[in-house]
């Protein structure tokens, strides 16, 4: 499958690398100064041949950080925007499936919940979250595949934690998350999550439909 991935040299790129050539995709993974994702006509260039797309660009700021939205602003315009004109150029050039990731942090705080809880009152940071998962379902209500993983938060290599931060209620090592995203190219439209097992947010539809459990 011949895949354009973006963000290919963020913690999540570096992440589905390494499956992504192992299961023998074609793999164009611009970066940042190569490829505009708020300019529509390079993207659809970029789109135009595509198979599938991931869209993992992000611009993840610090946890001290949560509460300025103007250090997060160019996150949401990865999440919000580039979705938007991403999901135009996949559509016109007839790809058949688009992932985009998000987080588990949309769900309320306490409690058990699962894909079908609803969301609500979230933090302003996370509201461009939504939007990326209302352009994946746009793809998909064209008639093509839109797949979300909402993640628990990353550990390992390259992320802020060496050790799962288990107070946050849903984890992923980094390595686990690109074997999902991998994945993920194959699984039905919908939003996914994907955490450890036997956390509060229950990863019981990712589990039945990829049919594996995090190793890590």
């Amino acid at each position: 499958m011949r895949l354009l991935i973006t963000g290919g040299t963020g913690v999540l790129g570096r992440a589905v690398r390494p499956f992504a050539e192992a299961a023998g995709h074609d793999l164009t993974m611009p970066r940042r100064d190569e490829l505009n994702l708020f300019d529509p006509p390079a993207v659809a260039d970029a789109v135009r041949d595509v198979d599938g797309v991931l869209h993992l660009a992000t611009r993840i700021r610090s946890l001290d950080q949560i509460s300025d939205p103007d250090a997060w602003r160019e996150n949401d315009r990865l999440r919000a925007d580039a979705s938007r004109i991403l999901v135009d150029a996949a559509i016109a050039a007839r790809a058949t499936v688009y992932v985009q990731p998000t987080v588990t942090f949309v769900y309320p705080p306490e409690g058990p919940v699962s894909e079908d809880t609803p969301v609500r009152d979230i933090l302003p940071i996370l509201r461009s979250a939504l939007v990326a998962e209302q352009q994946t379902d746009r793809f998909a209500r064209a008639g093509r595949r839109g797949v979300v993983l909402r993640l628990g938060l990353l550990d390992g290599p390259g992320t802020w934690y060496d050790e799962p931060m288990r107070d946050f209620g849903a984890t992923l090592h980094v390595r686990d998350a690109g074997r999902a995203l991998l994945s993920a190219l194959s699984l039905p439209s919908g939003i996914y999550n994907v955490c450890r097992d036997r956390e509060r947010v229950s990863t019981e539809r990712f589990t039945r439909a990829a049919g594996w459990h995090p190793e890590h």
